[in-house]
This record gives structure tokens, C-alpha cells and sequence, in this order.
């Protein structure tokens, strides 16, 4: 048996650990399993090459010798993050240490703990080796919660409130089936999570799922927390559909787009693909889990049906809403990778990366979706983010484009045993050199405030400089004039406080000379005030 792949964070050290295991021996191995072999054809040896290929060039390959021919296959080609050498003076790898953004956090504390019961990704190979769960609650209880979860995403940890200390806990659905089996320990273990603020008296259930969609996944093993079984928890579903709707709705939205646009039946051909409608429901649904953390002062559980896609948006959506340092660059950074990459987006699988099948039912706009959902949120607060429309469409663009190792695989175990912070770069790493072009001139830090953006049709729109930038027809907006004069002044700003600076240290060496004149009173340096 394969040994477990092992995690970068250690229970003793929190340091990076190495990995054994290469991803070019698991290529080698899977290609000579599957090369056909006529019956009593035994292979003798196999190894690798390079043969010129009069169309494309040299291409690596294996020749594979049996006791009846030579069998010659060539290697897949690798997605180009690996051959990307690309230098830059940030390691975007460092961004996200997760012992580092649960401390700011105030984790762990009397009522949560970390744990590394997933190191080896044994519990769940989609989520994190490192986890956040309820301190009465034991490794032992983990293990037997996971049996009764959709793939074994147990109910953890994804941020607390600073001042009440309710919770946003992430999961999958519970496996009731159509017998509506129960299980104590989940039971027991949603009990604990409540029990954390002793200030409420009900859990609050959020899944994502349309009620009858959520039905009928017992037909196939899964379910909901029914009252019978979860006395102390209310549930509400939140009508968000599928990842087929989502992909289907975006289709739309593409063929209005491009290559023509129909200016006569505009607005009734954007409503017919209900894309605004379902980015309606997403932040109305991350609203309800917002207000519930903040003014409710309940603790929050949110779920779909494997907590991968519907889950993620609510969750990042909800802290982005709560946190004012996620609206920061690097805090924003932390959101995607935690959230989105460390717990088991699959990117893989809804992007179709090196995938030549892109009819894969598995394909799917969900983080497309919720990039869009920030963009909705930044127009309505223009000074509540750092980072300006660039940086997301930046994200969207490499979201695609393989430069990076960011949005590869589907889950951390799969990045590890491919040793991507190894062998490729990360995508913060391009954006942390060039902050500057990815900075809101209008940004305003402030701490605390709580951002609840207008879910009505009324107040969202069509990303144009997104969905419409690629169309010949289509004029390209020029740059907003009055954001362009006010990074003019911000630089003026800049320039004339580094003058500033550099009189009054000029000032004070000369203070500190010594004088052979009669004492007199010192000279002082104004304070100069500016008016950016």
C-alpha cells in the first residue's frame, strides 16, 4: 500500500516537512499499467526518451520492451506552471501560514483548539492537515463525526467573531439517506459547537441547497439536520443552485456578450440568463450568515452538499463581510488560499486545467461567481477595499492561464504530493511585487466596520470590463479620470512628505553640531500637516 502523503505542518515544529514521494514516478507508474499487452506478453524493461517529432520536436516519451515488441509511448504534456522560471522579489508561497491567521483570529483558546488529526490528510484527504475544532471535543470523536459527513468534511472552524466569539463553521452534508439515519455523535458534536458561546440557545443551520434539492440527495445516501434529530439547531435552506445552473447561466451570459451584442433586446437577453439572479441569491444567502454572526450573535453552520463550491462562496463571502482585513491585499490573499484552496475548491475539476474533455460535467464558475460577488461589493463600497478592479480580473485571468501554481489540483493533499510550492510559483507572488498597480487610490482603512452590500437587481450589474473587454465591437473604457488624478496627488503626497522628511532630519543634524555662538533658543522645524 502507497504510503499516506504527508502535510507541510508538523504538530511539534509547524515546519515544512519533505516529501518522499516524486510526481514524475506516479506518472511513470499509471502510463505502464495502462499500456495494452497481447496474452503471454510479458514486459522485460522500460525507459525514458526523447524522439523528434517531425511536427512538434523532441517529446518525452518511455519505450516500454517486451518479449514480442517495443512499445513506445509519449508522456503528457506538463501544464505549463511547471516550466514556469519566472523570478520575483516576493514568495508568494509565504503568504498563508495557518497557525498564523488563526492567531490573529485568537486561536486557539479555552473553547477551540488546533489539531492535526488530518496531517497525513487520513480523516479527510480534501481538507487542510491542519484544523480548528471545539476543545471538549476529541480526536476520537472526530473520527466517528466524519463517518455520518459527505467525504468525511466534518464540521470545523473558519473564523470567530473578535467581541461576541460566535463562529462560522464549514462542513458537508450529513449522510441521512431515505431510512433518515441518525448518528449521536453528530449530534452530540453540533451540540458542542453550540455550547462554545453560551449566550445562544440554537445553532443556526445554513444550507445552501434549494429545500428540494437537498430532498432528494437522500435518494442518493445524503440529507439535512431534520428538527427530530437536532433539537437545539434551526435550519434554513438558501435556494442557491447547482454547479450545472451556475455553468449553464454563464453559457448564456457568453453568447449575449460575444461576438455580437444585441443592443435592441440588451436587458431582456441579460435577465433570460439569470446570472445576476443566481449572484443575488449568493450574497443574499452570505448576508443572512454575516447578520447572524454579527447583530444575531449566533454561532453559524453552512453546508451544501459536499462543502466545496456553494460553501466556500458563503464562508469567504460572510468573513469578507465581518473582517475588514480581508479586504486588504494580503488579507483578501489569506481568504482565497484558506477558504478557497487549503479546504478543497476544486479547482481541477471545475476549471478543467491540462483537461481536454471541456464538456466535463464536472466544470462549473463557481469562484468566477464569487470574484464576482467581491466586484458587486466593491462598487457599492468603493473605499471599504485596497485592492482595486485589476486585481481581481488579474486573479480571473490566471484563474485560466497555468502561469502559476496557485489554482492547480483539487485539494492540498493532491498539491502536496505534487510538491507545487516546489516546483511551480505562486500567483501572490507576481501581485505582492507590483502592489501598487493593484491598489484602490480610494481606500479608507477602517477597523470593525461590518459591510452589508445591497442584494437587490436594482443594485447589480454586469461586470462590462470583465465579461465584455474581449469583444472587437465593444470600445474599451478608458480609465476612470477622476481615480487617475487622485493617484496623481497620492504620488505628489508621497513626494513632498519624503522632502518634508528629509528637512527636519537635514534640520536636526544640524541641531546637533556643536555651536561656539551664545546659547540662545533653538530653531524648531514647523510640524507640517497635509491635506491627503
Amino acid at each position: 500500500m502507497a504510503s499516506a502523503p504527508t502535510s507541510k505542518y508538523n504538530s511539534h515544529s509547524l515546519e515544512n516537512e519533505s516529501i518522499k514521494r516524486t510526481s514524475r514516478d506516479g506518472v511513470n507508474r499509471d502510463l505502464s499499467e495502462t499500456v495494452p499487452r497481447l496474452p503471454g506478453e510479458t514486459r522485460i524493461t522500460d525507459k525514458e526518451v526523447i524522439y523528434i517529432c517531425p511536427f512538434n520536436g523532441p517529446i518525452k516519451g518511455r519505450v516500454y520492451i517486451t518479449n514480442y515488441r517495443l512499445y513506445l509511448r509519449s508522456l503528457e504534456t506538463p501544464i505549463f506552471a511547471f516550466l514556469n522560471e519566472e523570478k520575483f522579489n516576493v514568495d508568494g508561497w509565504t503568504v498563508y501560514n495557518p497557525v498564523e491567521e488563526y492567531r490573529r483570529q485568537g486561536l486557539p483558546n479555552h473553547h477551540w483548539r488546533i489539531t492535526f488529526i488530518n496531517k497525513c490528510y487520513e480523516l479527510c484527504d480534501t481538507y487542510p492537515a491542519l484544523l480548528v475544532v471545539p476543545y471538549r471535543a476529541s480526536d476520537d470523536d472526530l473520527r466517528r463525526v466524519a463517518t455520518f459527513r459527505s467525504r468525511n468534511r466534518i464540521p470545523v472552524l473558519s473564523w470567530i467573531h473578535p467581541e461576541n466569539k460566535t463562529v462560522i463553521v464549514r462542513c458537508s452534508q450529513p449522510l441521512v439517506g431515505m431510512s433518515g439515519k441518525r448518528n449521536k455523535d453528530d449530534e452530540k458534536y453540533l451540540d458542542v459547537i453550540r455550547e462554545t458561546n453560551r449566550q445562544i440557545s440554537k445553532l443556526t443551520i445554513y444550507d445552501a441547497r434549494p429545500n428540494v434539492n437537498a430532498v432528494a440527495n437522500k435518494a442518493t445516501g445524503g440529507g439535512y439536520e431534520s428538527d427530530d434529530a437536532y433539537h437545539n439547531a434551526e435550519l434554513f435552506f438558501l435556494d442557491i443552485h447547482n454547479i450545472h445552473v451556475m455553468r449553464e447561466s454563464l453559457k448564456k451570459v457568453k453568447d449575449i456578450v460575444y461576438p455580437n451584442v444585441e443592443e435592441s433586446h440588451w436587458l431582456s437577453s441579460l435577465e433570460s440568463t439569470h446570472w445576476l439572479e443566481h449572484i443575488k441569491l449568493v450574497l443574499t444567502g452570505a448576508i443572512q450568515v454575516a447578520d447572524k454572526v454579527s447583530s444575531g450573535k449566533s454561532s453559524v453552520l453552512v453546508h451544501c452538499s459536499d462543502g466545496w463550491d456553494r460553501t466556500a462562496q458563503l464562508t469567504s463571502l460572510a468573513m469578507l463581510m465581518l473582517d475588514s482585513f480581508y479586504r486588504s491585499i494580503e488579507g483578501f490573499e489569506i481568504l482565497v488560499q484558506k477558504e478557497w484552496i487549503s479546504f478543497g475548491h476544486k479547482f481541477a475539476s471545475r476549471i478543467g486545467h491540462g483537461d481536454k474533455n471541456h464538456a466535463d460535467a464536472d466544470r462549473s464558475p463557481i469562484f468566477l461567481q464569487f470574484i464576482d460577488c467581491v466586484w458587486q461589493m466593491s462598487k457599492q463600497f468603493p473605499t471599504a477595499f485596497e485592492f482595486n478592479e485589476r486585481f481581481l480580473i488579474t486573479i480571473l485571468d490566471h484563474l485560466y492561464s497555468c502561469r502559476f501554481g496557485t489554482f492547480l489540483y483539487n485539494c492540498e493533499s493532491a498539491r502536496e504530493r505534487q510538491k507545487v510550492t516546489e516546483r511551480t510559483v505562486s500567483l501572490w507572488s507576481l501581485i505582492n511585487s507590483n502592489k501598487d498597480k493593484f491598489k484602490n487610490p480610494f481606500y479608507t482603512k477602517e477597523i470593525n466596520r461590518v459591510l452589508y452590500p445591497v442584494a437587490s437587481m436594482r443594485h447589480l450589474e454586469l461586470w462590462v470590463n470583465y465579461y465584455i473587454r474581449w469583444n472587437p465591437r465593444i470600445k474599451q473604457q478608458q480609465p476612470n479620470p477622476v481615480e487617475q488624478r487622485y493617484v496623481e496627488l497620492l504620488a505628489l503626497r508621497d513626494e513632498y512628505i519624503q522632502r518634508l522628511e528629509e528637512l527636519q532630519l537635514a534640520g536636526s543634524a544640524k541641531l546637533a553640531e556643536p555651536s561656539t555662538s551664545p546659547a540662545g533658543p533653538s530653531p524648531m522645524m514647523p510640524h507640517v500637516h497635509t491635506h491627503f
